[in-house]
């Protein structure tokens, strides 16, 4: 009778050894996340949760523009509207708090998945290493924004695709909800389109001769019912052509930091990975078939190409080549598909992170940073009453949030290229007369400048023109009374 009393004690038995080391991976990135504070560090996020909040008052979705004066009236769709929603119901129930922790545990859920999904083949070392390097090159792009809310679907997309294309078959009906998901919160899905199409010519290059045709079939049935599944927004179709629109703002994407290709001028942690990732290849002699090389090289170039892609980079490429390395050099998985901790420890840590999360957003006023926000130079322009303010691109969100129409923001898009690149040149003084131009045909009666902005320098000197307000963000001009 003791020993099986024994028994049963040392079965229920349990400790905080028991959890998994991508839980406690998600873990740790959240609690850095939190402590980092730079989540808000993007004037973006302002308009994003504004647009939301519309969503939510109106009960229904902007089809034309309704916050600037330069473009009001104009057709414009908003692709993120779910993520939008879902950060300004976070900032109405825990203020600024909320699109915090709602970014934090979806960037950690993220890396909590792709450690779990690297274990399922290799060494939970080797699996934690390399979630840890992915970690470290995507953290530029960690913001409070639409497009870190499709991260863990990207990457669940991706994993089910790359699983079908191993077993030989088509990838399940299932995942047409993941892309259904990502089309609401972020129009980055046309990118899951396109593995579609890199997996389906994998799952064709493993298949026998005479499987083939009909496996060629059912991934093009897929790839089909996935554009179906796209279109399964408020939008409809036209939420493929508002993802669209992003790609053709030409030379504008050059002045777009997120858009701008990799700058290698300077030794960096991403030149660092890739010389790192090549002498690994050359001493390992690693082997891939020539979709994996294609889907290895189109990733590399999407990095190359444009730096918002880093992360991207980061979290697939170790999913498009962990088949063939785990099994060129035999390595052992760390887990299992059903591995997992006792529900009364993984709930014991549940319970303790969310009172750590709740004590330190009692005591920790999270806020974006005061050169997004110009708070005093803002409240000086209201004074005046104006009706036209030329703002520098950084300050678009606030004067947003603060419910003033504005000259420019961060919706590239709606502005398209031709507008924004005279803008670019009027206040870099790249052509004086174009800022002329502007304050005139606009009718500008207040210009809300950073004090690192040419232009600001030069209204100082512009006869008409006054500055009335002045500190380390924010520089403001109006027009001299008569």
């Amino acid at each position: 009778m003791s020993t099986e009393v024994g028994t049963i004690q040392r079965a229920k038995a349990f400790s905080l050894g028991d959890v998994p080391a991508w839980f406690w991976l998600g873990i740790a990135v959240y609690a850095l996340l939190l402590i980092g504070r730079w989540l808000l560090n993007d004037s973006d996020t302002y308009w994003q949760i504004a647009v939301g909040q519309w969503i939510l008052d109106h009960h229904a979705l902007p089809r034309v523009d309704i916050y600037s004066f330069t473009k009001a009236g104009e057709p414009w769709t908003s692709s993120s509207w779910l993520s939008q929603v879902l950060y300004a119901v976070s900032y109405n129930l825990a203020g600024w708090t909320g699109p915090v922790v709602l970014a934090a545990t979806s960037i950690a859920v993220t890396f909590a998945l792709f450690a779990h999904i690297l274990g399922r083949r290799i060494p939970a070392a080797y699996a934690v290493a390399v979630a840890i390097a992915a970690l470290v090159l995507s953290m530029g792009h960690f913001l409070a924004r639409p497009h870190v809310l499709v991260l863990p679907i990207m990457l669940a997309w991706a994993y089910g695709l790359m699983s079908a294309s191993e077993r030989g078959q088509a990838p399940s009906p299932w995942l047409l909800l993941l892309i259904a998901l990502w089309a609401n919160l972020h129009g980055g899905f046309i990118f899951g389109l396109v593995l579609v199409g890199a997996f389906a010519l994998d799952a064709l290059w493993n298949a026998d001769r005479a499987q083939q045709r009909s496996l060629a079939l059912r991934w093009a049935a897929f790839g089909v019912a996935a554009l179906a599944a796209c279109c399964v927004t408020p939008y409809g179709w036209g939420s493929i052509l508002a993802a669209r629109k992003i790609l053709d703002l030409g030379e504008l994407l050059h002045l777009i930091y997120e858009w701008m290709p990799a700058n290698f001028s300077k030794f960096g942690l991403f030149e660092m990975s890739i010389l790192a990732l090549i002498a690994g290849a050359l001493y390992g002699g690693v082997k891939l078939s020539p979709p994996r090389i294609a889907l290895v090289l189109g990733l590399l170039h999407m990095a190359l190409s444009h730096v918002r892609n880093i992360e991207i980079f980061a979290l697939l490429l170790p999913i498009a080549v962990l088949a063939p390395v785990a099994s060129q050099f035999a390595l052992r998985p760390a887990w299992s598909a059903r591995t997992g901790a006792p529900m009364p420890v993984l709930a014991a840590v549940m319970i303790l992170l969310g009172g750590w999360t709740w004590l330190l957003a009692a005591n920790t006023a999270f806020a974006p940073p005061e050169n997004h926000s110009p708070a005093a130079a803002v409240d000086a322009l209201k004074v005046r009453n104006p009706k036209r303010v030329l703002n520098d691109l950084p300050f678009g969100g606030y004067l947003i949030w603060r419910q003033m129409p504005v000259f420019i923001d961060g919706r590239a898009e709606l502005y398209g290229e031709a507008f924004e690149m005279a803008y670019y040149r009027a206040l870099q003084l790249k052509d004086i007369n174009q800022l002329l131009s502007l304050l005139k045909d606009y009718e500008i009666d207040a210009v809300l400048l950073t004090p690192a902005t040419p232009a600001a320098s030069l209204l100082d000197h512009l006869d008409g023109w006054q500055k009335v307000y002045a500190d380390k963000n924010a520089v403001l001009h109006v027009r001299a009374a008569n």
